[in-house]
């Protein structure tokens, strides 16, 4: 499989070479038409690669808390990207063989091979499995007509025309795995752009959904005649104002030992001088027009730094890590210091790298943040951590995984 993968990867460099002003638009269309269908074919491919792999494990062994964070981390891609991946291959693994097959002959695209794969399973639970096959190939006949989306609503009826004396019931069915559908997909996903800005995606079920809105609604109609801000300007400022709400309501849970709070941190010169441009704790830049802002009605909790920004004063030592000390913490490591791990420093604990009940003490020097997930696989594996010569946590693989040990590092936290 591999030596027929690197010809085709040989064909396809070769066609992205070639000049596409110089082929008619009858060859342009055909072009589309087979690199959709290429595409198609490599997904089933991919998948089944991916399916192999999470069930060996191989995730979870190299370290990684799941597949999807493991592919996040190999292909580079958006963790939701990764997540979708990781539930199509299931999908399609326990689907009928006929839509593996569509899928590997082109027919049909991966969502609706999902789509196909989602309506063969509720049509298998109440008509069985002969009648799902043959639901699979008139599902695949209208693949070829429709999209994912006009495709799923056609199929919560597709009993009408495999087998009507059950549509009813299936419709029902059809009812109940939406609503199970709805339950597994829902998802925000928050991912940080240039510019210190921050995206907001994702998808909220019918109960989410009508919270958001009885609380974005009211709160982003426009003020007056003079309010210029457009509609998705208004629910962005709604947006903040709930969140301003929910701290000002002190009944939000700690982060790591620390009350839910807002951190901003600037260096010394601007200190002294005056409030100047900071830095949340997540890593994000603020304007001082901001900070000033922020400084208003926040209290003050200083972190002062030098010019190469090593802490200054984090507090008394103590066994936990909290206080000034942690904030010291999530100031050097922006997160889950492990290599190829995103999650941000309120979902971490502090650990002693060399352990307390060793002689270990508790300092900067001897500890890194780490999420639930690696702060088990580190207590329970041979990854061993240090700090480097410039001062940021690297972690050393097992033998077994490198055998040149060479340290890794987390580049998802690092700030320029």
């Amino acid at each position: 499989m591999i030596d027929e993968l690197a010809r085709a990867e040989s064909a396809v460099a070769t066609c992205a070479d070639a000049p596409a002003w110089a082929l008619s638009e009858h060859d342009l269309i055909a072009v589309l038409d087979a690199t959709h269908r290429l595409q198609q074919r490599l997904t089933a491919v991919q998948l089944a690669a991916v399916r192999e792999l999470d069930g060996r494990g191989t995730a979870v062994a190299q370290g990684a808390s799941s597949t999807a964070v493991w592919l996040r981390h190999r292909l580079r891609l958006d963790v939701s990207a990764a997540r979708r991946l990781v539930d199509l291959a299931a999908s399609v693994d326990v689907a009928p063989p006929a839509v593996r097959a569509a899928l590997a002959a082109g027919l049909v695209s991966a969502e609706q091979a999902r789509v196909i794969a989602d309506t063969a399973a509720t049509v298998s639970t109440w008509a069985g499995a002969e009648v799902a096959d043959k639901a699979v190939g008139v599902l695949t006949e209208w693949a070829g007509q429709f999209d994912p989306t006009l495709l799923r609503r056609m199929g919560t009826r597709i009993l009408d025309h495999v087998a009507p004396d059950l549509a009813d019931a299936a419709d029902a069915a059809a009812l109940a795995a939406e609503a199970a559908r709805a339950a597994r997909d829902r998802h925000v996903t928050i991912s940080e752009q240039t510019g210190g800005h921050l995206r907001l995606s994702g998808v909220l079920d019918a109960e989410a959904a009508a919270l958001l809105r009885a609380v974005i609604d009211p709160l982003s109609a426009p003020t007056g005649p003079d309010d210029s801000r457009c509609a998705g300007q208004r629910r962005h400022d709604a947006l903040a104002d709930v969140c301003r709400l929910a701290l000002r309501a002190g009944e939000l849970p700690e982060n790591g030992g620390d009350p839910a709070q807002i951190v901003v941190t600037v260096d010394y010169d601007g200190l002294t001088r005056q409030l100047g441009a900071g830095a949340l704790d997540i890593g994000l830049r603020l304007t001082p027009d901001t900070v000033r802002r922020l400084a208003c009605d926040a209290a003050v909790l200083p972190a002062v730094l030098g010019g190469a920004g090593q802490v200054l004063d984090v507090g008394r030592q103590r066994r936990l890590i909290t206080g000034p000390l942690r904030r010291a913490l999530v100031l050097r490591d922006g997160g889950c210091a492990f290599p190829g791990c995103d999650r941000p420093p309120r979902w971490c604990a502090a650990h002693h790298i060399l352990h307390w009940a060793d002689g270990g003490p508790t300092s900067l020097d001897n500890a890194v943040l780490l999420c639930g997930h690696h702060h088990r696989h580190v207590h329970q594996t041979e990854w061993m951590v240090r700090l480097g010569d410039d001062g940021h946590p690297e972690f050393v693989p097992p033998a077994w995984l490198d055998p040149e040990r060479v340290p890794r590092r987390n580049r998802y936290h690092r700030r320029t």
